[in-house]
């Protein structure tokens, strides 16, 4: 039996009036396991229309209230998590730990928001001028639209709706039509914490969705999350209709690996960075540039750590009947990639990259999974001799797949990150203080690791890249993301003294400064 996933108007699940429905899939299984309403353009006017109901009176409740909703929804998601990444390892197919961790990165910003009322202060200049104040104050937008991805159901809708929540704003939240289910579980887990209808709206749906929030009048800003020509796409669009926009797009993340570096540091970082959630991350190293003499002992030390990795099933489930026969149960460490379209062209671009010249070291594409043998199934692959001309060094893969470049130099390092299209996150493994610090000067890129493969920023620093991984001038969550969701206004007050007030005649210049 299949279930139907729907939107989220008006604090209750709606229906819409599409005829139009989706497949959603169990990538570990290949079977059907739901159903979700895409919808049309006057599902999503509706939906639309509740968040802009809701808005002003949101905007309006005090700080202390909107703060109060935050912290019940953090304490509810806190004993609930089970269930949320229980959902997420059913819908994306990542294990159940990457599951709980995505939450767990998310709740941070959550957290984050809760000190709104700090956020929120303004600035106060008394006396600016002879009789004259000034003042700044922060005030929300509205409605706010998110457009987030398959790979982080849970995490990347967080980046965004607890910042534009707790400044003000009613949010509509468009999830990846592969894994929605996660969407509808944060809708009525706000409603339990008490946010008043409409505050929070789920609109499920494919580009018409998608389209009907960039070029809605009733919409005031758009936050993206997803492949770079999509979100250009977004960026120009929303721009167009006179929308604030922040569209994160792909990458292509390097891991830079000097001489002097732990070899055995690095190569644990680069296991699981590559393939940690089956590689389907903007943040995952897809690139390791090895600097010379180390490339050899490098690989063989990533090699051998790939071959013991678990494919398989993730779930909960899956791992208990894994230890029946005796065995302790043992989680898988990656799973299945989102649907078989995906793993297909993943396998193409491995095949591309060997018709091209480059050695395949451990080869995905020979997989033996613990799962039902319909998943979507692709082993992690490593490749060796891989240069900037080829495919798959050009391409953000998206799935388990680890190149490795060879260079000679660390300046000959630097330049090749630096000529990337893409510049969302990289890394430098190394035991130099002093290279470190000039690498974090030299690069090109937004986010940087110094020994830490993955440099995702907590939630009161902001994340974002630069380069075509960022259309927009606003990174998510931190002060950038409280300003993007805000407006500021600046207030100037004049109260003339009855008593000091000359007689007669106009003043035409400028106050006084006495």
């Amino acid at each position: 039996m299949t279930t139907s996933i729907t939107h989220w108007a008006d604090g209750r699940r709606l229906d819409g009036a599409s005829d139009r429905w989706a497949d959603v899939t169990n990538p570990a299984t290949g079977q059907v396991s739901g159903r979700v309403a895409l919808a049309d353009e006057a599902d999503a006017a509706a939906v639309i229309a509740s968040a802009s109901r809701a808005a002003k009176a949101w905007g309006e409740a005090s700080l202390a209230a909107r703060t109060q909703v935050l912290f019940a929804f953090r304490e509810l998601l806190n004993s609930r998590k089970g269930e949320l990444a229980h959902l997420i390892t059913a819908e994306h197919g990542k294990v159940h730990s990457d599951a709980m961790g995505e939450i767990a990165r998310g709740q941070e910003v959550v957290e984050f928001a809760c000190g709104i009322s700090h956020l929120l202060k303004g600035g106060h200049s008394d006396s600016a001028s002879s009789g004259v104040d000034v003042h700044s104050k922060r005030s929300p937008l509205g409605v706010v639209g998110i457009i987030s991805p398959f790979n982080f159901p849970a995490m990347v809708p967080m980046w965004f709706f607890p910042v534009a929540i707790a400044a003000g704003n009613a949010v509509v939240l468009k999830p990846s039509e592969k894994d929605p289910s996660a969407a509808l579980w944060l809708a009525e887990l706000w409603k339990e914490a008490g946010l008043p209808d409409g505050v929070f709206n789920v609109l499920q749906g494919d580009k018409v969705a998608v389209d009907a929030l960039l070029q809605s009048p009733d919409v005031a800003a758009i936050s993206f999350v997803g492949s770079t020509p999509i979100a250009q796409y977004v960026y120009e669009q929303a721009s167009r209709h006179g929308k604030r926009v922040q569209a994160l797009g792909g990458a292509k993340n390097h891991m830079v690996v000097l001489p002097d570096a732990d070899l055995d540091l690095a190569a644990d970082a680069a296991v699981n960075a590559g393939y940690g959630s089956a590689g389907e991350r903007c943040m995952a190293i897809s690139v390791l540039v090895a600097v010379e003499p180390v490339a050899d002992d490098l690989v063989a030390r990533i090699a051998e750590r790939t071959r013991t990795l678990l494919i398989g099933d993730g779930g909960t489930s899956a791992t208990e009947a894994a230890g029946t026969d005796g065995e302790a149960a043992r989680e898988a460490d990656m799973g299945p990639l989102v649907t078989r379209a995906h793993r297909d062209k993943v396998a193409g671009l491995i095949d591309s990259g060997e018709a091209a010249g480059a050695k395949v070291v451990v080869d995905g594409r020979e997989v033996q999974a613990r799962g039902a043998e319909d998943g979507f199934w692709l082993g992690p692959t490593l490749f060796d001799h891989v240069t900037p001309d080829m495919e798959i060094y050009r391409e953000e893969i998206f799935g388990p797949v680890l190149s490795v470049v060879r260079v000679s130099s660390y300046d000959e390092a630097v330049a090749l990150v630096n000529a990337n299209d893409y510049g969302n996150g990289t890394a430098i493994f190394t035991n130099d203080g002093g290279a470190a610090r000039r690498f974090e000067n030299d690069v090109e890129v937004g986010m940087i690791g110094v020994n830490v493969p993955i440099p995702v920023p907590v939630a009161y620093y902001s994340f974002g890249g630069w380069k075509r991984s960022l259309f927009g001038d606003t990174h998510a969550h931190g002060t950038e993301g409280v300003h993007f969701f805000t407006r500021a206004k600046v207030v100037t007050t004049r109260w003339i003294n009855p008593a000091a007030r000359p007689e007669g005649g106009l003043e035409l210049g400028f106050p006084r400064n006495v």
